[in-house]
C-alpha cells in the first residue's frame, strides 16, 4: 500500500511537471466515445489511436496514459492496440443522476513531445430501473358531490432512468367511475391525475379500490404498481381554491435560514371542519423537502437549508391545500435563486408642498434625489409612480426629480392622494425602494349648493296648529369648510297677492318649513313659493328650488239644506193624493257641503215618520217617495224628519223636517193649513154629536136625515166661498193635462190646480205652468206620478 501510494505521488509530480513545462506544446485535440451503462469490465469502448489519427505504435512509444479529474481509473488503454476498455461497470444513475446527457471527461497524457489530449465518454442510459411508488397504497378521500370531470392528484412514481426509459404513462385497473390521465408539470415531470367519470353516491358505494400502474418507455417497458383506495366522503361539496394557480418567487442565494419565501393562500366556501384548510407539499423530492418547509395552517413557505445558485437555479414546488373533508386544490410555486444584489436604492426628499389649492395648473409638489450604493447594472435605477394618478415625474439634474401635477386638481373628485414613488435598480434580482407621500388638496368655492330635488310637494291638512312643521328642504354643497355651510331662505313669491310671510317660515340652518297660521282649504287650496340655499364662501354661491304646498281638506263643514228652506217661517206642506201609487214623488231634499272629495259625498236617511213604512228617501239624491199606496186608515197629516250626512271622518250631518198632507183626490181647490184642518177635524164630530142629540129628542130618523142634508149643504157652500178658480163642469181638454213620469222635481214652475164642481168624482188635473220662475204656494212643488217608479229605485223607508 505504501509503495502504491509513493508511485501515485511520483506520477502526479511528473504530470504536474509536464503540464508546467509543456503547456506551449499541449494539444487541444479531443475525442468522443459513448458506451451503454452496466457493460462489464473489459468491454470495448473505442480505438483511441484511430479516433485521434495516431500511428499504431505511437501510443506505446510515447507512454500514453489515461487519467481522470477524480483519479478514478474507469478506463484502460491498451497502448499496443490503441483500444479503450472499461475498467469497471458504469452506473449512469450513480454518475450523473438525472442529468442528461451523462458525459465523463478524461485526459490522455503522452510524452516525447509532451501532449495533453481531452476525451469525452458519454454513458448511455439503459432501461435498468423500474418505476417505483414511494407509497404502496394511495388513499384518496373524495366527496360524494364532486362533479363529473373533477380531477384528483395521485402520487407519482419515481424512475431513475432518463429519456425514453423514464416514465411515459399511467393506467388504472378498469372501473366504472374513474380513469387516469397524465399531467406534465412546468419542469417536464409527469404526474398522474384521477378523473371522475361517474357521479359518486356515498349511500350506494362508500369505497373503491383499484391498481395504479406506471409504465416507462423502455424496450421492453418496465412498470411499477400501487394500490389506490378511494373513500367517498359525505356532504363536503367545495374544494379549496388558491388565489392564483401559479406563484413565481425570486430569492437571493444569501438568504438567511428561516426566511419567508412565499405565502400561499387558498379559501374554501364550506364552513366548519370542511372549511379548515391545511397546506402540504405534493410530489416533492427529497431535495425540496430538505430545503423548504410549509406551515400547514398559514401557508407560509420558509427556508430551512442554504441555497446555492451554482448547484440549483430554481425549484418547482406543488402545494396542495386540503380541507377537512378531503377535497384539495393545487398551486405551483416556482422559486428562482438569484445572484446577490444587496443594496437597495435610497430616496432623499429635498422639499415638499402640501396642501395644494385646487384648479391650479402645473404645480411642483416635491423635489427629491435617488442613489444606489451598488455599481454597474445594480446601481442603475428607474423611478416611477402609479399611472392612474394626475401627477408626473420630471428628471432635472443627475438623479434629481420633481413631482408635479399633470393637470388642475379637483378637490370634490378627490381630496387626498397617496403617492408611492418606486425606485428600482437594474440588478438581478432587482431591488426597489418605495417612498409614500400624502398630498392634500385645499378647497376653493367652485360649487353652488344643490337641492336634493328641483321641486318639493308638501301636504298640510287644514285647521293645522300654528308653527306646525310641514316639511323640509335639503341642499348639499360639494365644497368643504365654510364653502359648504348652507343657509336657507324664502324667496319673494311670483304672485304679490300671496301673503307668504304670514303663511310659512323656514329655519335658515336646517331647511325646516313651518306653517305660521291655520290654513283653510275652502279659502286656499294650494300655493307655491321658492326657497334659496346660499353657501358661506367668498364669493357666495346659491341655488333655488320650488316648493308647492297642498292644503288637504278636513271635514269641518256640515251639510247645508237648500230645500226645503228651514228659515223659521211657516213650514212648507207637500200634498199627496191618497190615490198615489208606490214610488210617487212627494218631494226632494236638496243639500250641499262646503268640503270636497269624500267629505262632500252626501247621503240621505229618513230618521222619523208619523206613519212608518209609508214614505221612503232615496239615499243618494234625497228624493222622497211613497213606499206603498196610501190607505184610508192613514192619517191625513204626516211629519217626516230627514237626515243629511256627509262621508267625512268623523261624519257631519244636518236634518230637515217635511210636512205631508194626504188629500182625497184634490177635491178642495184650497187646502187649509195643518192648524185649520185640525180645528175642522175637531169641529165636525161635535156637529155630528149635536145633530144626533137633537134627533134623539124629536125623531131619530127625521133629524138624522136633516142633519145629513145640513152637513152636505154646509160643505158645498164652504168650498164655493174658498174656490181659487171657476171652471165649467166636465173635464179639461186633453192638451192642457201634463202628468209626467220622470220622477224629478222642478223648482222653477208654478202649477194651477182646478177642481171641478158638481161631478161627484172629486177629480183633479195639473195644468201646464202659467207663469215661470214665480214662487208657488209651496216652493219647488211638483206632483208627478209614475206607477212603476218604486220598482226601479231604492228608498230609505222609516
Amino acid at each position: 500500500m505504501e509503495h502504491g501510494g509513493a508511485n501515485t505521488l511520483r506520477i502526479r509530480q511528473v504530470l504536474l511537471l509536464f503540464v508546467l513545462l509543456g503547456m506551449s506544446q499541449a494539444g487541444s485535440e479531443s475525442g468522443r466515445f459513448s458506451v451503454a451503462e452496466e457493460m462489464q469490465s473489459g468491454s470495448f469502448v473505442g480505438n483511441l489511436a484511430k479516433e485521434l489519427g495516431l500511428e499504431m505504435g505511437e501510443l506505446f512509444s510515447r507512454g500514453a496514459r489515461v487519467v481522470s479529474n477524480d483519479n478514478k481509473q474507469r478506463l484502460q488503454l491498451d497502448v499496443n492496440t490503441g483500444n479503450l476498455l472499461l475498467s469497471e461497470a458504469l452506473d449512469r444513475e450513480e454518475l450523473c443522476g438525472s442529468t442528461e446527457p451523462c458525459v465523463l471527461h478524461f485526459q490522455v497524457l503522452m510524452k516525447n513531445p509532451l501532449q495533453f489530449l481531452r476525451i469525452e465518454l458519454q454513458v448511455r442510459d439503459i432501461n435498468d430501473h423500474s418505476p417505483v411508488f414511494l407509497e404502496k397504497e394511495i388513499l384518496l378521500e373524495i366527496p360524494e358531490n364532486s362533479p363529473v370531470g373533477a380531477v384528483f392528484l395521485l402520487e407519482s412514481a419515481k424512475d431513475l432512468d432518463v429519456g425514453m426509459n423514464s416514465i411515459k404513462n399511467y393506467t388504472i385497473s378498469p372501473n366504472s367511475h374513474f380513469h387516469v390521465k397524465m399531467r406534465v408539470n412546468p419542469d417536464n415531470r409527469k404526474y398522474p391525475e384521477l378523473v371522475l367519470d361517474k357521479a359518486l353516491d356515498y349511500e350506494e358505494q362508500s369505497e373503491f379500490s383499484f391498481i395504479l400502474t406506471a409504465l416507462d418507455g423502455g424496450s421492453p417497458p418496465r412498470s411499477g404498481t400501487a394500490s389506490v383506495r378511494v373513500v367517498v366522503g359525505d356532504t363536503n361539496d367545495n374544494s379549496p381554491e388558491f388565489e392564483q394557480p401559479f406563484y413565481e418567487v425570486r430569492i437571493p442565494e444569501n438568504s438567511v435560514l428561516g426566511s419567508l419565501v412565499v405565502t400561499v393562500s387558498a379559501w374554501d366556501l364550506d364552513s366548519g371542519k370542511n372549511g379548515e384548510i391545511s397546506y402540504t407539499f405534493s410530489h416533492a423530492s427529497e431535495e425540496i423537502r430538505k430545503t423548504f418547509e410549509i406551515n400547514q395552517k398559514s401557508g407560509e413557505v420558509s427556508l430551512t437549508a442554504s441555497l446555492d445558485f451554482e448547484t440549483i437555479e430554481s425549484y418547482s414546488v406543488i402545494i396542495q391545500a386540503t380541507d377537512g373533508g378531503g377535497l384539495f386544490g393545487k398551486a405551483t410555486v416556482r422559486i428562482e435563486v438569484m445572484d446577490v444584489n444587496d443594496n437597495a436604492p435610497e430616496v432623499t426628499v429635498s422639499s415638499i408642498t402640501s396642501p395644494i389649492p385646487e384648479n391650479l395648473p402645473e404645480t411642483v409638489v416635491m423635489v427629491f434625489s435617488i442613489r444606489d450604493k451598488d455599481s454597474g447594472d445594480n446601481g442603475r435605477m428607474i423611478c416611477s409612480i402609479p399611472e392612474d394618478l394626475p401627477f408626473t415625474l420630471k428628471s432635472s439634474v443627475e438623479n434629481y426629480y420633481t413631482l408635479e401635477t399633470e393637470s388642475p386638481l379637483d378637490r370634490e373628485s378627490r381630496a387626498q392622494y397617496n403617492i408611492t414613488i418606486t425606485v428600482t435598480d437594474m440588478g438581478s434580482p432587482r431591488l426597489k425602494t418605495q417612498h409614500n407621500i400624502t398630498v392634500l388638496v385645499s378647497d376653493v368655492n367652485d360649487n353652488a349648493p344643490a337641492f336634493t330635488q328641483t321641486s318639493y310637494t308638501l301636504r298640510v291638512r287644514e285647521n293645522n296648529s300654528p308653527a306646525l312643521h310641514i316639511g323640509s328642504v335639503s341642499a348639499t354643497d360639494a365644497d368643504a369648510g365654510a364653502n359648504a355651510q348652507v343657509t336657507y331662505s324664502l324667496l319673494p313669491p311670483h304672485d304679490p297677492r300671496l301673503p307668504l310671510a304670514s303663511l310659512v317660515s323656514i329655519n335658515a340652518d336646517n331647511g325646516h318649513l313651518f306653517a305660521l297660521r291655520s290654513l283653510d282649504y275652502e279659502a286656499l287650496q294650494a300655493f307655491e313659493f321658492g326657497v334659496g340655499a346660499t353657501d358661506r364662501g367668498s364669493p357666495a354661491r346659491s341655488s333655488q328650488a320650488l316648493v308647492r304646498v297642498l292644503v288637504l281638506d278636513d271635514n269641518d263643514n256640515s251639510p247645508f239644506v237648500l230645500y226645503p228652506l228651514q228659515n223659521g217661517s211657516a213650514p212648507c206642506t207637500e200634498l199627496v193624493p191618497r190615490a198615489a201609487e208606490a214610488g210617487y214623488l212627494v218631494s226632494k231634499v236638496v243639500a250641499v257641503d262646503g268640503d270636497s272629495g269624500q267629505n262632500a259625498w252626501l247621503s240621505y236617511q229618513l230618521l222619523k215618520a208619523t206613519e212608518p213604512g209609508l214614505f221612503g228617501v232615496w239615499a243618494h239624491n234625497g228624493e222622497v217617495r211613497t213606499a206603498r199606496p196610501p190607505s184610508e186608515r192613514d192619517a191625513p197629516k204626516h211629519r217626516l224628519l230627514v237626515l243629511v250626512k256627509d262621508n267625512g271622518e268623523p261624519p257631519r250631518s244636518a236634518s230637515v223636517t217635511l210636512h205631508v198632507l194626504l188629500v182625497d183626490g184634490f177635491s178642495q181647490p184650497y187646502l187649509p193649513l195643518p192648524e185649520a184642518a185640525a180645528e175642522q177635524a175637531q169641529a165636525d164630530p161635535l156637529t155630528v154629536y149635536l145633530v144626533i142629540a137633537l134627533a134623539a129628542v124629536s125623531s131619530l130618523f127625521l133629524f138624522s136625515v136633516l142633519a145629513f142634508i145640513a152637513v152636505r149643504l154646509c160643505g158645498r157652500s164652504r168650498a164655493a166661498s174658498l174656490g181659487r178658480c171657476s171652471v165649467p163642469e166636465g173635464h179639461f181638454p186633453g192638451h192642457l193635462v201634463d202628468v209626467g213620469g220622470t220622477g224629478t222635481l222642478s223648482q222653477s214652475h208654478q202649477y194651477e190646480v182646478c177642481l171641478t164642481g158638481g161631478t161627484g168624482t172629486n177629480e183633479f188635473k195639473f195644468l201646464k205652468p202659467l207663469i215661470p220662475n214665480l214662487a208657488p204656494h209651496c216652493p219647488g212643488k211638483e206632483i208627478e206620478e209614475n206607477p212603476t217608479f218604486h220598482n226601479s229605485f231604492e228608498f230609505n223607508i222609516q
